[in-house]
């Protein structure tokens, strides 16, 4: 579901032999038009109605809609008999949050959480070298997505005031730089601090209503500390750093050109117990199967499905990020923005594989998005939601639409009129 960012699924059934495509759902006719002739399979069913989709003869199901509408959607499919691979976020409110685990847990289906920078060369590898001892117990470490999303603002908004990335508070995304620490480490989070950034004109001239960036210090279950930091700041940086208490692990920066998070740094002294002296190794980790190269991501959307499909087959050892881990990494944005809310005291991170604590969030809604908040909306800035005039989201429309007509994939097929009508694109 979701034939936009589903392209790269798509790519996988294509490029392995473990699974096969049978159907796709989008609610853009002239996205399905396109998958139809890229794939040229007659045997491959589209649908526009998720109602008629959900009813198809198939084993499980990819959710690449809306970063916002996961968890409903996975619901119907669970309760259906279906797997799930669920593309970020896992959920949007902690009421759905509690239904998820629960149908999970009831049904015994596979969910797996679609994380995939925990699946990059760097970060992955960091994660077979700690847990086999490289640096010793967790300490402190750090993680950073930072994306200037400016430039393709107007392709993954389309000028809709009411689209989620507009609507998003700073801390909501944030499993991108959080997400592969938890992986590396297996600990779960259990406090939160949350600092927001200022208001900035670049998000304000895009129709972003939040702050440009958000930043997590949370404190896990051995006492080490990460600081994740997200958001739109002017340069792009993906990074990773571990320090142990035998040493310290991090990826390349992107500003050195040497393999950016592929490559990773290993730093260890006589203390570690391994070397007569300091001792730095420098890599990049080789890609495990070749197919993985020609994948987004540095690879990883390639090896987030393979262990998905792994662990339907039946593999104990298939490394998934289940719902429980999923949670570990979405819960400490949501409740750093509650900790801003309060004025920036730190907040305890409830444990969700405890049904008691889980029932004492079963009715609670609080998100920025009306329709999901009910009662419980909250701002989408903490300083107040900004009131953006209805000419920002027209130039970010019309920008689109020039785009769109620019590239030739599109011109032939997609007319001005359809534009008019694709605000709810997946």
């Amino acid at each position: 579901m979701g034939a936009y960012r589903g392209s790269s699924m798509i790519n996988y059934c294509k490029a392995s032999e473990k699974a096969e495509v049978v159907a796709i759902c989008d609610k853009w006719e002239e996205v399905l038009e396109r998958q139809r002739q890229n794939l040229n399979d007659s045997t491959i069913a589209y649908y526009k109605s998720f109602e008629e989709f959900i009813e198809h003869d198939m084993d499980a199901v990819v959710l690449a809609n809306y970063a916002n509408e996961h968890a409903p959607f996975a619901i119907r499919c669970l309760n259906r008999g279906l797997h799930v691979f669920s593309e970020v976020l896992p959920c949007q409110t902690m009421k759905e949050a509690v239904e998820l685990i629960e149908t999970v847990e009831r049904t015994g289906k596979v969910y797996a959480y679609g994380e995939n920078y925990c699946y990059m060369p760097g970060p992955y590898e960091m994660k077979k070298l700690y847990r086999n001892g490289k640096i010793g117990e967790f300490e402190y470490g750090e993680g950073e997505y930072i994306h200037n999303c400016e430039p393709i603002w107007p392709s993954i908004t389309y000028g809709d005031r009411n689209h989620w990335r507009n609507n998003m508070h700073a801390f909501y995304y944030c499993t991108h730089s959080l997400g592969p620490l938890i992986h590396i480490t297996g600990l779960r989070p259990v406090s939160v601090t949350g600092f927001e950034s200022q208001m900035t004109e670049r998000h304000l001239r895009c129709g972003s209503k939040a702050g440009q960036y958000g930043i997590e210090m949370v404190t896990l279950e051995n006492g080490g500390i990460i600081k994740s930091i997200h958001g739109g700041l002017y340069k792009d940086s993906v990074w990773y750093c571990i320090y142990g208490s035998k040493g310290r692990m991090e990826t390349a920066r992107e500003d050195t050109k040497c393999g950016d998070v592929s490559r990773i740094y290993i730093n260890k002294d006589e203390y570690s117990g391994e070397y007569g002296k300091e001792h730095i190794e420098n890599y990049i980790p080789e890609t495990q199967i070749e197919a993985s190269r020609h994948f987004d991501h540095s690879g990883s959307d390639f090896y987030c499905m393979d262990e998905f499909i792994k662990k339907i087959a039946g593999e104990k050892d298939a490394d998934i990020i289940d719902i429980y881990e999923a949670m570990d990494m979405f819960l400490p944005g949501l409740f750093a923005y509650r900790s801003v809310l309060k004025g920036g005291v730190t907040v305890a991170i409830p444990d969700f594989r405890n049904p008691a604590i889980r029932g004492q969030y079963r009715n609670d809604t609080a998100c920025t998005i009306p329709e999901a908040a009910g009662d419980m909306l909250q701002p989408v800035f903490s300083k107040g939601t900004p009131d953006i005039p209805d000419t920002v989201y027209e130039i970010i429309k019309k920008r689109w639409k020039t785009e769109l007509l620019k590239d030739d994939s599109y011109s032939k097929k997609v007319t001005i009129q359809g534009l008019d009508q694709t605000a709810n694109k997946n």
